[in-house]
């Protein structure tokens, strides 16, 4: 492979190269990337952050406070008491994503780090949905993390069991029509002449299927979505969780019966229905044709070869479904290596391969980056759909965008120290072969190594990943 290839392996499969990264590659840039796709350790800045189940105590902690409140009309301390337990709380959780970001500014492992952060916004819930706020970090940490190196169908179970998805999409909820909960319930309501009828919610299933596995055009039927959603039924959090995991089966809410969904019959009890069912998605080969576009289109371009895609749903359906068989089956292909290979960066990249090109990492650093990746139009967690955030050219290369990348590219060269590094040699180390020669000569031409970097970040080249 060429130099070219080492610095796609770490600008469009990694997050963006780092001084002398791709130079230490260049010699095998594939196996670098092959190396990645093992068993890796929870980094270290994450391993000691607080568990879901350890956010919904302190959640509680924060609702007795306020109930506390409530019954001292107000009391000062009551008060003070609730003030203090909630910037605990929201402090805790800024200091999560400023943890998250300083793992992938300061990643040797690049690609590992991006495929994490291409099933956070496959699986996408979003903080704006405040039953979902405390949760989106963790279960990126808790159920993408640990299994983005190992198979889909364990992947798709731990997210749709974690307490963010099922909260977002109102699983936690669902009660079954005929499940001993919901006669229970509409026999008190009819006896009290009072209180909501407990029914069942689609959203999960609906997403599970839409989103998440088959796509919307596999040619599920409404009914199957109904079916699927009286499976997992039941499926809830604990509020009372301690430990590590608050997933929570309620029996009394799951949906007695035999389910069909797309085709088959699943006649298991209880909780052992959805999981029957999420195994069998897992390894369709609807879902191996949506889940391979989308990698492709991700490390590819907007528009991937139909034959690398086949390729990639091959593999995964060859090895039911084993993610780095499919991860080599795409760096395996000349496809993924052709010059035309290119990705707009959306503002999370932009913002990651510049602090990474200039060396920024310190808190304050990672405090802007967030800052500006919101301005630019990615808040952190927040695409505000189960859809996640746009992955095409079209969906950040407006002129307004732009124009606000100029500003965000010379609020972070502001932040770089004159250490004697010139802007060329920065750009040279960040962008390799695609540094162009009427960027370079506008990098030794500036005045100081802050505008050079200002030019370097708001250049074309630096907007994508080649």
């Amino acid at each position: 492979m060429t130099p070219s290839s080492a610095t796609s392996a770490v600008n469009r499969f990694g997050l963006g190269a780092r001084p002398g990264e791709w130079q230490r590659i260049a010699a095998d840039p594939r196996g670098w990337l092959l190396a990645q796709l093992g068993p890796a350790p929870m980094p270290a800045a994450l391993a000691g952050l607080p568990s879901s189940a350890d956010y919904l105590g302190q959640y509680r902690h924060l609702q007795q406070i306020r109930r506390q409140a409530r019954q001292a009309n107000g009391g000062g301390a009551a008060k003070a008491a609730q003030l203090q337990a909630g910037k605990q709380l929201r402090q805790g959780l800024q200091r999560e994503l400023l943890l998250r970001q300083q793992v992938a500014v300061a990643a040797d492992d690049g690609f590992r780090e991006r495929l994490v952060r291409f099933w956070s916004n496959h699986f996408a819930i979003s903080v704006d949905k405040r039953v979902a706020a405390l949760f989106a970090a963790p279960m990126e940490r808790e159920a993408i993390r640990p299994h983005v190196n190992g198979r889909f169908a364990e992947l798709l179970l731990a997210v749709e069991r974690h307490p963010g998805m099922l909260l977002y999409l109102d699983n936690a909820q669902s009660v079954g029509d005929d499940s001993r909960a919901a006669l229970l319930s509409e026999q008190r309501r009819q006896r009290l002449g009072q209180g909501k009828r407990r029914g069942l919610n689609e959203n999960l299933a609906r997403e599970i299927l839409e989103l998440h596995t088959l796509g919307v055009d596999a040619g599920y039927s409404q009914q199957d979505v109904t079916e699927f959603a009286r499976a997992i039924t039941g499926w809830s959090v604990d509020p009372n969780a301690s430990g590590t995991d608050a997933f929570l089966f309620r029996s009394a809410a799951h949906e007695p019966g035999a389910r069909r969904v797309f085709g088959k019959t699943y006649r298991q009890e209880g909780e052992r229905q959805g999981i029957a069912i999420l195994h069998d998605l897992a390894v369709h080969p609807a879902t191996a044709r949506h889940v391979s576009t989308k990698l492709a289109r991700h490390f590819v371009g907007d528009d991937p070869p139909p034959a690398l895609v086949q390729r990639m749903a091959k593999a995964w359906i060859d090895s039911a479904g084993d993610l780095p068989s499919v991860y080599r089956a795409l760096l395996d292909d000349p496809a993924a290596w052709q010059p035309g290979a290119r990705k707009f960066k959306n503002p999370d990249d932009f913002c990651l391969s510049a602090l990474r090109a200039c060396g920024l990492g310190t808190e304050p650093d990672l405090a802007l980056a967030l800052r500006l990746q919101a301005q630019l139009g990615q808040p952190l967690f927040q695409p505000r759909s189960p859809a996640g955030f746009g992955d095409v050219a079209a969906d950040w290369g407006g002129p307004d965008a732009l124009f606000k990348r100029v500003q965000a590219a010379q609020a972070l060269a502001n932040r770089l120290p004159d250490t004697g590094v010139t802007p060329l040699a920065l750009g040279q180390a960040a962008l390799g072969e695609a540094l162009d020669a009427q960027t370079a000569t506008a990098l030794r031409r500036a005045e100081s190594i802050q505008q050079g970097v200002a030019l370097l970040l708001a250049s074309p080249a630096f907007q994508w990943r080649t």
